[in-house]
């Protein structure tokens, strides 16, 4: 069967006119072509839902089936869930009597999803990672992977004599860099209040046990994320990333740190577009020191020829 349906993908053309106009038939299940009317497969098998929806409630009201598995709970979502409502299938209040068996029922369940200590671990772990994703406003996929990843180190027994809120946060860091989602040591530091060294110490960690293959960090993800929160224009962003991309070509960002390569082109964009933002005011967002600007601008106006007048 699957094989019938990838060759039906695979139609483009009509053997008989060569045409390339095919279309589908939902009603009469025959795949068509349009140019000559030659039908090219029939009886075929819809593989959507069975019903018609108009939007997304009615959508969910008709859906036969339950949520998809997530990696954000621990069980997968695969077990069943006693809602809080406290109402029939009609949506009627359940009676005292009735509250109180749903109340007793739903305790039980929650202890049957959590069956021993691993499970429970787990369980605290993963709404740890939910609360600070959500303080990071981090994305689903972000989440999602900083999950796996956290799995992959409990299941080989990595998290022992180490803090579950160390390697959260660098699994959460991990995460990032793999969705190429910019965000630093110092962010992860302020939300988790975990030291910046020991985020750093927990990623390398991971990454050597997991062997986790990931890109090195490039200045020009950090660029969009630190130019809007420096409220630059649109010219001056575009405008450092024309300076980051000559020194990308130029090979200057090569075992640099990226921070401080992307605080210097923004400062200097800034400047060159009039919008002009102080060495201050760049190192306190992106998180990198005054000292810092001014080696990186001096380097990157020397080797790319940039003369301006501060």
């Amino acid at each position: 069967m699957n094989n019938k349906k990838r060759l039906l993908e695979e139609i483009t053309t009509c053997p008989e006119c060569k045409g390339t106009h095919i279309i589908r038939d939902p009603n009469r299940g025959e795949l068509i072509c349009s140019d000559c009317g030659l039908v090219l497969e029939d009886e075929l098998i819809d593989y959507g839902p069975d019903w018609r929806s108009f939007d997304n409630e009615e959508y969910e009201k008709k859906a036969h089936t339950g949520a998809p598995v997530s990696p954000l709970i621990h069980d997968g979502g695969l077990t069943t869930e006693i809602g809080y409502q406290n109402r029939d299938s009609y949506g009627n209040p359940l009676s005292n009597k009735a509250r109180a068996q749903v109340y007793r029922l739903r305790k039980w369940q929650k202890r049957l999803r959590i069956r021993n200590s691993t499970d429970r671990s787990l369980a605290e772990a993963l709404s740890q990672l939910m609360k600070i994703s959500s303080a990071m406003n981090l994305p689903r996929d972000v989440r999602e992977t900083a999950a796996m990843i956290y799995r992959k180190a409990a299941e080989k027994d990595l998290i022992r004599g180490r803090t579950i809120d160390g390697i959260l946060a660098a699994a959460l860091y991990a995460a990032c860099r793999q969705c190429h989602v910019p965000r630093t040591f110092d962010e992860i530091s302020k939300v988790t209040g975990i030291p910046k060294k020991d985020i750093a110490r927990n990623y390398r960690f991971l990454s050597r046990e997991l062997k986790l293959r990931l890109p090195p960090a490039s200045p020009l993800d950090y660029l969009k994320l630190f130019g809007s929160r420096l409220h630059l224009s649109g010219e001056a962003q575009a405008k450092a990333k024309e300076i980051l991309d000559q020194a990308e070509k130029e090979k200057l960002t090569v075992g640099q740190n990226p921070l401080g390569i992307v605080a210097a082109s923004l400062y200097i964009a800034s400047v060159l577009c009039g919008d002009k933002k102080t060495q201050r005011e760049v190192a306190e967002q992106v998180g990198v020191t005054e000292v810092t600007i001014r080696n990186k601008y001096k380097q990157l106006s020397e080797k790319l020829g940039i003369d301006i007048a501060l």
